[in-house]
């Protein structure tokens, strides 16, 4: 059969990537490699040693997964945090992943890679000429930006002008161009906006919508959901039960391990959270809210609605209150005399915002569902407060030295006096109304058909979405081997 012009166009793209990997010493891991690091070959592990997590060396692609071991620079157990009763208040066991040893210190690096490694292996993507866009609330467009160096790409990073200062001094610092779009991490169809905008005018960019790409939802369900079975298997006692698994809508990647869990614990309970000051799932609300990165007003493309059984919103300003009980010095004393161990008071600057804001949801189910010590909730710690110290200096110049009494009052109410208030149980018809919403966002304003959208609401549609990875895999395989690369 002739060739084809995409297609020789496409094989044209190829031939200039595998130039770029070979001058650059790239080797692309695939998504088995990252959901279980001894597949990784010695050789890279030997490399590995001597680069820092964070560094800008290709070498980091293999550390995107949830293994890596700060201790000794390889890979190591699954990296989580269980909190005791005496944080949560519940008798359930509340576990959450750890993303603060990805590189950029955030998870979202896992998703930007599910986005841009198939593209990059089939040539749809350019990285010698073309710019890779990131449009983001957060930790997304930190991922992107972060791949793309490794790369040696120009990425673009969109994202809300109002989020923290720190995300905008550490894009800027690893060379990436900013732009700041109207608003907070609510604001995202402005962010859709401005996508348009640069597709119209700069056709030297590729844009890695999160919302709408399912490499970033497989790349969850291929290495998120086996971290959390892999987690529950080395903790669970002889009566435990995975019984919740909860997390922020944001992109919707992240919630896709609950459909890998889904499979492996049929009775496992997926539960969606959102800020209650825009409860656009709980009640098709909107509003804005202080929780960063998480993103809404809207269902994401990528969002498999029809397997979330329950919707959780959270008060932001539980999640400010809770930010400096853990993270304060008046917090951490009151939590010691609770009796909270020294290794885990320690560990509580893991959470950062929306890990805080996740951990409220995995106590609002708990609590909900009357689970006991035999019940295991899993959520996601995304990153840590390092993103957020300028949020805690906001705080501290607005309502002043965080004493005994403030923390005593917020152990009080935001911890132990969470309820399960603002939670919905979701039936059949109310996952379809939610499906349906996707209409307004993605066929009226996005272009998508209403053909697609019907598509998404069928099971098979998912698992042969999933499915692709496998092929993903052979195709970077087939990269590697091409670029001379391959171990």
């Amino acid at each position: 059969m002739p060739t084809t012009t995409a297609a020789k166009s496409r094989e044209d793209v190829l031939k200039k990537t595998i130039k770029l990997c070979r001058e650059r010493r790239i080797v692309v891991p695939t998504f088995a490699q990252l959901k279980d690091p001894r597949l990784i070959p010695a050789s890279i592990g030997a490399r590995l040693k001597s680069v820092g997590l964070w560094d800008v060396d290709p070498l980091n692609l293999f550390r995107i997964t949830w293994h890596n071991d700060v201790g000794s620079g390889l890979f190591g157990g699954v990296n989580f945090l269980e909190l005791p009763c005496a944080i949560t208040g519940v008798r359930a066991r509340i576990v959450g992943l750890v993303g603060k040893y990805f590189p950029t210190g955030a998870h979202k690096v896992g998703a930007a890679f599910g986005c841009l490694a198939p593209r990059l292996v089939t040539g749809e993507f350019d990285p010698v000429s073309q710019k890779a866009v990131w449009p983001s609330t957060g930790n997304y467009c930190r991922g992107g930006a972060f791949d793309s160096a490794l790369l040696g790409c120009a990425a673009v990073a969109i994202l809300p002008e109002g989020m923290s200062r720190e995300r905008f001094d550490w894009l800027k610092s690893i060379g990436a161009e900013v732009i700041a779009t109207p608003g907070t991490e609510s604001n995202v169809k402005e962010i859709y906006d401005k996508c348009w905008e640069i597709r119209k005018k700069r056709k030297d960019c590729v844009i890695f919508n999160q919302f709408d790409e399912f490499g970033n939802p497989a790349w969850h369900y291929t290495t998120t959901g086996p971290a959390v079975e892999e987690v529950f298997e080395r903790i669970r006692g002889k009566r435990c039960r995975l019984a919740g698994y909860v997390s922020a809508t944001g992109s919707a990647g992240t919630i896709a391990a609950g459909d890998y869990l889904r499979k492996k614990f049929p009775l496992l309970r997926v539960c969606a959270s959102e800020a209650l000051q825009c409860p656009t799932l709980l009640l098709n609300g909107f509003g804005e809210h202080r929780i960063e990165g998480i993103g809404d007003k809207h269902v994401p493309w990528v969002h498999n609605v029809r397997n979330t059984d329950a919707v959780a919103a959270i008060d932001d300003e539980d999640c400010m209150r809770v930010l400096r009980l853990f993270n304060e010095a008046a917090g951490q004393k009151l939590l010691g005399r609770e009796g909270v161990k020294p290794a885990v008071l320690q560990a509580l600057p893991l959470l950062g915002i929306s890990s805080i804001s996740n951990m409220l949801g995995a106590v609002k189910l708990a609590k909900y569902y009357e689970l006991d010590e035999n019940d295991v909730v899993f959520t996601i710690f995304t990153d840590s407060v390092e993103m957020y110290r300028s949020r805690l200096v906001e705080l501290g110049q607005r309502r002043g030295e965080y004493g005994d009494a403030q923390a005593g009052l917020d152990l009080e109410r935001c911890l132990r006096g969470q309820a399960a208030d603002h939670f919905k149980e979701l039936g059949y018809y109310e996952r379809k109304a939610l499906h349906n919403l996707k209409y307004f966002t993605w066929v009226e304003q996005q272009g998508k058909s209403s053909e697609a959208l019907r598509r998404l609401w069928d099971p098979e549609f998912w698992d042969e979405t999933f499915a692709q990875v496998e092929r993903w895999d052979q195709l970077i395989v087939d990269f590697n081997r091409r670029v001379g690369a391959t171990p």
